[in-house]
């Protein structure tokens, strides 16, 4: 199974939580608490998020964490790749440079890798963290192969 990390789950929902009232700083403490966290884990993510350019953090007495941001303007793979590092499914999906695999010289699928991770990464950049925030009631198409004729047993 391909899945994104628990820490990266828990950062998605600091986004979608900010995300949804976007004009307003939020303290960590509020963050943690409504997302389930601990403060400790919320205030690693949030770190994370700032320095990524995705959050602002403002210090003070009113101070807090917003979106660098419009909801609109940040996509998944931003956020992923700020909590994960760079979407990919094998290593040579993920980095062009040469000599990042050993296997590199002889290897029969790395540009079908390459070509599977750049759909990923294309899927997660056409979602916007907007998008996130509300419920999809919108079917999910799955492209399945068919048999063009039903053979007998």
């Amino acid at each position: 199974m391909i899945k994104i990390g628990k820490l990266t789950d828990y950062g998605i929902l600091i986004m979608t939580y900010l995300a949804r009232q976007p004009d307003q700083v939020h303290a960590a403490q509020e963050i943690a608490q409504a997302i389930g966290v601990s403060l400790p884990t919320a205030n690693k993510l949030l770190k994370t998020l700032v320095r990524a350019g995705l959050l602002e953090s403002m210090r003070g007495i009113k101070g807090g964490y917003r979106l660098a941001r419009s909801a609109h303007a940040i996509n998944m793979v931003e956020i992923i790749g700020a909590l994960e590092g760079p979407v990919g499914l094998t290593d040579c999906g993920t980095s062009q440079q040469p000599g990042s695999c050993q296997r590199e010289l002889s290897c029969a699928v790395k540009t079908n890798w390459q070509r599977i991770s750049q759909a990923v990464n294309d899927a997660l950049a056409g979602v916007t963290l907007a998008e996130m925030t509300v419920p999809s009631f919108q079917p999910i198409h799955l492209h399945t192969h068919q048999p063009t004729e039903m053979t007998a047993l």
